[in-house]
């Protein structure tokens, strides 16, 4: 896959882009929290069962997963702010849809259409790798990846607030004004990509991948509802991996897949996706405990008794945390690399859970655990689109960010079906109604940890991304750095080091050619998976290494050995970019 430049370069964008950008991502993650306040309360707000009522959820989270790879790879092809700007525009609709509807069905395609607005997360990841310098790429995709539970748990306060002293139709005002907020900064604020696909949209692949996500979410979501061993649920699973393994052979064989199915089974790509389900799945545990948790009242022996209120404030740390550590991840990541932090992120998540079993006897203790939480999983979310964005090409950005972000849905859908069930099966039956119990509650935060425990193995199965040693050259996307390689005794060894791409991360299978003053190549080298290389020197003098990476544009710089200290300057350029060897 290729792309070209159309509009302007790279690093032209204005220090707003980014804030600007995050605050999109907030506005959509706020549509997944929206209505939790309000949960128990759905059946008679909207003069329906119980069973029917939760199709107000669940219709969200399927358009949800179903538009996030689908307005990626479209972004690719017409341009991320474009298609940016759309998700937000048919949120919008779907919230005044709902806002003026007390009506099942109508409220159902309300919700679906502001499930929609999920594909701005990796959208606005994408625009950013497009524009911004490498040394403002970590902190800001760390904070855009993290703004889906930044929404989230700010979202939570905010609702009960509104819902508990007004007409809870406000909720979609309020939100149906965010949005239209986000969609002028963005008007006014972020330019459009250069970077483009080519290529048509695959509509039979689009299609196939919505019926298949739809056929495997649907019984994840209803299962506890219909019976998980009924023909229904077990009927809808099996029709899943049909549709979705014909999907996968059409997808291989399409010449402009909707994904890239090749480039997702890198072993960093998948490792990271595979990881990131497992992310989700920690994530919503405790959006889902711990609010049920401080609103028991306290004459169950274990509820906390604080108003809708106080247990969105008691929650709220959780989103606040995420958003400050993006910055800390950008520190970590730039030391580490993003594996490394990503496996930081996943070891608090751990302890959080580890030490929240028994911090649930007091308000404070659950904001101590949200605060550890939100910590953990602020650093995992930041680590994922740099992983991925590190492991596929410029014109992929869009689809491979995609993704991953309907990989951690998919993981929240696990989470949310197996805690409803877990939570469901131990409940205590009194007058009639189910009261969630402690039990409950500590087996759902065990099975978080679980969770934790699986990411944690496929974190460590990534290619390491660390930094190179100091010794070694380092073969970087911009001329701002140098790399300063031993004296003699290193210098007969010849030269060695690692290829990395425009964000620090190391590049794998680059060919690295040594070419000598006459412009004869003197040695070549392929990097291994953690970007590193090795060149021996026929002998002293000037040379020039250039390297190739599928996806970049050439690499070159002039070396010199001498026996005295020595420094390499190399421009790995961006797809589309000319550069001269």
């Amino acid at each position: 896959m290729t792309h070209t430049t159309t509009e302007e370069p790279r690093g032209k964008a204005s220090g707003a882009v980014v804030p600007v950008l995050a605050f999109a991502g907030i506005v959509v993650a706020v549509m997944q929290t929206l209505l939790v306040p309000v949960i128990k309360d759905l059946p008679q707000l909207l003069h329906t069962a119980p069973s029917n009522a939760t199709w107000v959820l669940t219709s969200t989270l399927l358009s949800g997963a179903v538009a996030t790879p689908i307005m990626g790879r479209l972004g690719d092809l017409y341009g991320k702010r474009r298609m940016l700007i759309a998700s937000l525009a048919v949120m919008v609709i779907g919230a005044l849809v709902s806002a003026f509807t007390s009506q099942l069905l109508t409220m159902i395609v309300g919700r679906t259409l502001q499930g929609f607005a999920m594909g701005a997360i990796p959208l606005g990841i994408g625009l950013m790798r497009d524009m911004l310098p490498r040394e403002r790429l970590g902190s800001a995709m760390a904070l855009m990846s993290s703004s889906i539970g930044v929404g989230g748990g700010l979202a939570l306060p905010a609702a009960a607030l509104v819902a508990q002293h007004t007409d809870w139709h406000a909720l979609f005002y309020g939100a149906a004004g965010l949005g239209v907020l986000a969609i002028a900064l963005t008007l006014l604020v972020v330019p459009e990509s250069p970077m483009r696909a080519r290529g048509s949209f695959d509509l039979p692949g689009a299609l196939g991948l919505s019926a298949g996500l739809v056929l495997f979410l649907l019984p994840i979501t209803k299962g506890s509802d219909w019976g998980w061993a009924s023909g229904t649920t077990l009927g809808l699973f099996l029709a899943a991996v049909v549709v979705l393994v014909l999907w996968g052979l059409y997808e291989l064989r399409a010449g402009a897949p909707l994904v890239d199915l090749r480039t997702t089974a890198r072993p960093a790509v998948l490792f990271t996706n595979l990881a990131s389900i497992m992310v989700g799945v920690a994530f919503y545990v405790v959006s889902l405990v711990l609010p049920q948790l401080l609103q028991l009242p306290k004459a169950t022996g274990y509820g906390l008794g604080q108003s809708m209120v106080v247990a969105g404030l008691c929650v709220a740390p959780l989103g606040l945390t995420m958003m400050f550590t993006a910055p800390v991840y950008a520190r970590l990541s730039a030391r580490y690399g993003p594996r490394t932090t990503l496996i930081i992120g996943l070891l608090i998540i751990a302890v959080g859970y580890g030490g929240g079993l028994g911090l649930m006897e007091a308000p404070w203790e659950t904001i101590l655990t949200s605060v550890i939480l939100g910590a953990g999983i602020g650093l995992a979310y930041s680590s994922l689109p740099a992983l991925i964005v590190g492991a596929v090409p410029a014109s992929e950005t869009g689809a491979a960010n995609g993704l991953n972000t309907l990989m951690r849905s998919i993981g929240t859908s696990v989470s949310s079906a197996v805690i409803g069930m877990v939570l469901a099966n131990t409940a205590h039956t009194v007058g009639g109604l189910a009261i969630p119990t402690m039990h409950g509650f500590r087996v759902s935060f065990l099975i978080a940890t679980g969770a934790v425990a699986v990411g944690l193995v496929m974190a460590l199965c990534l290619p390491r991304t660390g930094r190179a040693p100091r010794q070694h050259v380092q073969l970087r996307a911009s001329s701002e750095e140098d790399a300063v390689l031993e004296r003699a005794e290193d210098v007969l060894r010849g030269f060695r080091g690692r290829v990395l791409d425009p964000a620090g991360v190391p590049v794998a299978r680059a060919k690295v050619t040594l070419i000598d003053r006459r412009g004869r190549q003197a040695g070549s080298a392929v990097s291994a998976d953690d970007g590193a290389y090795e060149l021996a020197v026929p002998g002293q003098g000037a040379y020039v290494l250039a390297a190739r990476a599928a996806g970049y544009g050439p690499l070159a710089s002039a070396a010199t050995h001498s026996g005295e200290e020595r420094t390499v300057e190399v421009d790995l350029a961006l797809p589309g970019e000319a550069v001269s060897v």
